[in-house]
């Protein structure tokens, strides 16, 4: 029934200033983690064409990237890291000398007010490109459990102030946080990539990662894009194993995950707005057929309005 035209919605948008009062969803610079990718080296700087911005940098330009998202109010970074060498057995992924330690070290002495939050997953350490140790064609997800936890480990001993298993192994949250407990770093929390959907829209990222698969895809450990009681289920599990924050990704064609997950469990959601998303704003706007910064703004506030507490965005 209206009560029209005693109620006039359009009052409160008849300007800018009234617009902003009645705003139900603020989006500001403390919602972003910027994702960053650390490479072997000094003085390096590797622009990848497909996620137009962003680059492969080494630990000396990474800090002075950290001082530019703290002066921009960006409260933290999700750092990936790429090695020298790849093995089946990723064994450099936890070698408390490699490449995300060490950076993890740097910034944190020269960078002490950024938050650091390390991904844990061996795609990019491994020859064969998956995310666990293979065996017989297949990813093994019992074994790959311990290679997960000595890799999260190494990143807690070097100062990561939180750990981010995005593996999608059965299990994974509870052997970290074993493993962290155990060595007493019971106060490093964990990031679960609850939610992580086997998405098409990855595949810039993996250029930047250099972590494409070698042989077949990741379907049978990373979830169906056709299912949200399964999400809610995944979710429900990392929880009980001592998750502190739970992720859904990708953002933007998983909204509905977002809002599910925030209200059902009512728990600290964090959200991925990831490569794909990201280049197709890029590729349009460079074609003059989007405004990048209206469109970017748009579609970061609705993952807000889903649900979402961080987002994880390359526009951070």
């Amino acid at each position: 029934m209206s009560n029209y035209p005693l109620n006039r919605l359009r009052r409160l948008r008849s300007n800018k200033a009234l617009r902003s009062l009645v705003r139900e969803t603020q989006l500001s610079t403390a919602d972003l983690i910027m994702p960053c990718f650390v490479i072997p080296g000094g003085d390096r700087k590797e622009p990848v064409e497909a996620v137009p911005g962003v680059a492969r940098l080494s630990i000396d330009n990474l800090i002075k990237l950290g001082v530019e998202l703290i002066k921009a109010g960006i409260p933290g970074i999700l750092l990936f890291g790429i090695p020298q060498h790849k093995t089946d057995d990723a064994a450099s992924s936890w070698d408390e000398n490699g490449i995300v330690p060490k950076a993890v070290e740097s910034l944190k002495k020269e960078v002490p007010d950024l938050a650091v939050i390390t991904d844990v997953c061996v795609c990019s350490y491994t020859s064969h490109g998956h995310c666990g140790i293979v065996k017989d064609g297949q990813v093994d997800n019992d074994r790959s459990l311990g290679l997960l936890a000595k890799m999260a480990l190494a990143h807690a001993r070097s100062g990561a102030d939180m750990v981010a298993p995005s593996a999608m192994m059965d299990g994974q949250v509870k052997a970290i946080r074993e493993i962290l407990d155990k060595n007493k770093f019971e106060h490093t929390p964990v990031m679960g990539y609850s939610a992580k959907y086997s998405s098409a829209f990855y595949g810039p990222f993996r250029d930047v990662a250099d972590s494409t698969p070698e042989f077949g895809d990741r379907n049978t450990y990373q979830m169906d894009p056709a299912n949200s009681a399964e999400a809610l289920r995944e979710v429900k599990q990392d929880i009980a194993e001592g998750a502190d924050i739970v992720m859904v990704k990708p953002a933007l064609s998983y909204l509905d995950m977002i809002y599910k997950v925030k209200n059902e469990f009512n728990y600290p959601v964090a959200a991925y707005n990831v490569s794909g998303e990201y280049s197709m704003i890029k590729a349009a706007h460079k074609a003059g057929w989007v405004d990048e910064r209206k469109v970017a703004l748009e579609v970061l506030t609705s993952i807000k309005r889903a649900g979402a507490d961080i987002i994880l965005t390359y526009y951070a």
